[in-house]
């Protein structure tokens, strides 16, 4: 059973979310209760970085299993390099960097580039194997990042919100492939530097692992925050008031937060 606080909590981002345009989607789970509550957790949505999680996942998956490795080197040219977020593109010579390297890139930074040269590396159809063998079915990656061609053709990377929870909840539980593959991955999660959606609020008085994605009337943050009861938290929405959505995101993330610091 929830408590008065976090029941009201959920509530109120629910109510809130009836009042801003688009197409938005909620999912919440107490990691420790097991309590769920979700909005509109089953559709589909337009990922933008949000897509990093699950190939930052499928890369680790690929590297335990030897057919990747973590220290293998793969070069960046100037053909490679596409418009910030990220560092890579600033850069004035091709460089060299491990896998590792750029996961970190692609995650902390959310580096756009870094995550080209992951995709080209682990394929378009390597991912979709890698992404169905997670247990993803309506999550897929379809495209390079500004890709206009592919985009044009229809192609767009989705997520579903109740796969992003899933995915998160087994890194916490450490349940993804090993608890040192888990780990790794929350690591790079908790380096998040895009951080003003989910800790907008909490502004760091705990820790939270986290992925963050925006693009023009699109803001989606999904992560875990790791209060006294740790919770899973997802927003996702597009063709939205991307300022007051935000914002529902920032003050719902801390409601929830306090909720679990204070109880009943």
């Amino acid at each position: 059973m929830p408590n008065e606080k976090e029941r009201r909590a959920l509530e109120d981002i629910a109510e809130k979310m009836t009042a801003i345009p688009g197409h938005t989607g909620f999912y919440y789970k107490n990691l420790v209760t097991g309590l769920e509550y979700s909005v509109r957790t089953d559709d589909v949505f337009s990922a933008a970085s949000v897509i990093k999680l699950p190939l930052m996942m499928h890369i680790l998956r690929e590297c335990h299993a030897g057919r990747m490795s973590l220290h293998e080197k793969l070069t960046v040219t100037a053909m490679d390099k596409v418009p910030i977020c990220g560092a890579l593109t600033l850069f004035s010579d091709d460089l060299e960097a491990d896998i590792h390297t750029l996961c970190r890139l692609m995650i902390s930074i959310s580096d756009n580039t870094a995550t080209n040269i992951l995709i080209n590396r682990a394929s378009i159809e390597g991912a979709a194997e890698g992404f169905a063998a997670m247990g993803l079915k309506k999550t897929k990656l379809m495209r390079l990042l500004f890709d206009a061609q592919a985009a044009s053709a229809g192609k767009q990377n989705v997520i579903c919100l109740r796969e992003m929870g899933m995915l998160l909840e087994q890194l916490y539980h450490q349940d993804f492939v090993s608890p040192a593959v888990s780990q790794n991955a929350l690591d790079m999660l908790l380096l998040q530097q895009v951080d003003h959606k989910l800790n907008g609020r909490i502004c760091g008085a705990v820790p939270i692992a986290h992925k963050t994605g925006e693009d023009d009337g699109l803001s989606n943050d999904v992560g875990i925050v790791y209060a006294k009861q740790p919770f899973v938290i997802c927003f996702a929405g597009h063709e939205t008031d991307v300022y007051a959505w935000e914002d529902l995101m920032r003050q719902g993330a801390f409601a929830l937060y306090k909720a679990q610091e204070t109880g009943r």
